[in-house]
């Protein structure tokens, strides 16, 4: 009888086993599908290849570095595309030196170019009353906010990176 439950205690061990097996490598091809679709900066951390940081990758694209909170560190880019993605802790408002406000949602997306970033989810401004940001666009020494309306200040304002004050809503 032994003889009997060993037998079949192994039997059911290897195809447990086995279909664990095959689970990990239908987990691994999945997350490989992910990262096509744009996770590339986390293989990128495990390769070692260091992410360069929000500021500087701004600047990159001749966008002002001080357009994000200073808490908004994480991100991810697709250079192909130009699809940046950036993560920030909570929901907050920017003040700038020229008065003008930004709130900030926990996610802003957007298409960065050299000196724009385009079909921006996640920004809004004060005109009154607070409207989407939908492109920063540069030109110069001037930054341009598409709200419905072009709103145009100054790019010295947005040069300096400024901690976000947490808000309750976006």
């Amino acid at each position: 009888m032994d003889q009997i439950m060993n037998k079949a205690g192994t039997y059911w061990f290897s195809k447990k086993a086995g279909k664990e097996i095959s689970s990990v490598g239908d987990d691994i091809n999945s997350l490989s599908n992910s990262i096509e679709g744009g996770a590339k900066w986390l293989v990128n951390k495990i390769k070692g290849k260091m992410q360069k940081p929000l500021a500087e990758l701004l600047k990159e694209y001749d966008m002002p570095i001080g357009l994000f909170p200073e808490d908004a560190t994480n991100y991810e880019f697709n250079e192909e595309t130009g699809k940046l993605a950036v993560f920030i802790p909570s929901v907050c408002e920017v003040g700038y030196k020229d008065s003008s406000v930004l709130r900030f949602f926990t996610t802003v997306t957007g298409y960065l170019e050299k000196g724009k970033l385009a079909d921006i989810e996640g920004i809004k401004t004060k005109v009154l009353i607070w409207v989407k940001v939908s492109c920063v666009s540069t030109e110069g020494t001037k930054v341009h906010f598409a709200t419905g309306l072009k709103k145009t200040r100054s790019r010295d304002a947005y040069e300096v990176v400024r901690n976000g004050v947490s808000v309750d809503k976006f």
